[in-house]
């Protein structure tokens, strides 16, 4: 990988050594910067082979330090933010497919251009990536509606620890083709494998919205509440036929 700033040194590694709330402070070997899923693979070969740690980095907005290096100056952080390329927006089949250094208000965005929707949504959506988004199973506002990230997701390309790419990148909702290995990496950190794109649920858009402020007496009441509002929803959605 020689293009240029695809690889980072010294004070240029700053930034990807300290975590988003500034409590975590490392040191790194070199920040590498694939700009696709075959520099990925060259770059995880090489560490591999010479036992190289390797830290995944997708956008640094996590607030627990897990994506930050450890102090010895060994590891190699690897950022996505240049593979930044979106593959299809399939609005028929209603799933978009990105590399893992879209942002998720990228992805959003783009979701919104096809009079879709994606409703994955948090504080940091204009900088976090969707790799890392994927990696720690993010959640979001929109979670008791659409589910976790391991929800919105449909297929998943992964670089393995020796280089080797799993393909599992398919938009196919009725797969009952034995196990569901893209399970094993949303939400194991990078630990398993470097997830380089992905395949994603898109929904209709809304067709009308309402908000309401209501005082309840105490969370069993919230949850009943909760419980009941989810029932008027499905039948609004789903009316009975007679």
């Amino acid at each position: 990988m020689t293009e240029s700033h695809g690889l980072l040194f010294g004070e240029n590694t700053a930034p990807y050594c300290l975590d988003q709330r500034r409590r975590y402070q490392g040191q790194a070997l070199a920040v590498a910067r694939p700009k696709s899923t075959e520099q990925l693979v060259e770059l995880v070969k090489l560490c591999a082979q010479h036992h190289i740690a390797m830290v995944p980095q997708g956008g640094n907005t996590s607030l627990c330090g897990a994506a930050t290096p450890d102090s010895s100056g060994h590891s190699l952080i690897i950022a996505f933010e240049r593979m930044n390329q979106f593959i299809e927006v399939d609005a028929d089949n209603n799933t978009i497919t990105v590399d893992a250094g879209v942002t998720l208000q990228q992805v959003q965005t783009a979701a919104l251009a096809a009079n879709r929707l994606f409703p994955a949504n948090w504080g940091a959506a204009a900088s976090c990536q969707i790799g890392g988004a994927l990696a720690t199973n993010a959640g979001g506002v929109n979670v008791l509606r659409y589910g976790n990230m391991r929800e919105l997701t449909l297929g998943l390309e992964v670089v393995l620890a020796d280089g080797t790419i799993w393909h599992g990148l398919r938009g196919l909702r009725k797969d009952n083709t034995g196990y569901d290995l893209k399970q094993l990496f949303v939400g194991a950190e990078g630990t398993l494998g470097l997830i380089s794109r992905a395949v994603l649920r898109l929904y209709p858009l809304p067709t009308a919205h309402a908000t309401a402020l209501i005082d309840v007496d105490s969370p069993a009441v919230a949850v009943e509440l909760l419980r009941d509002l989810q029932a008027l929803k499905s039948a609004i959605e789903s009316p009975h036929l007679s």
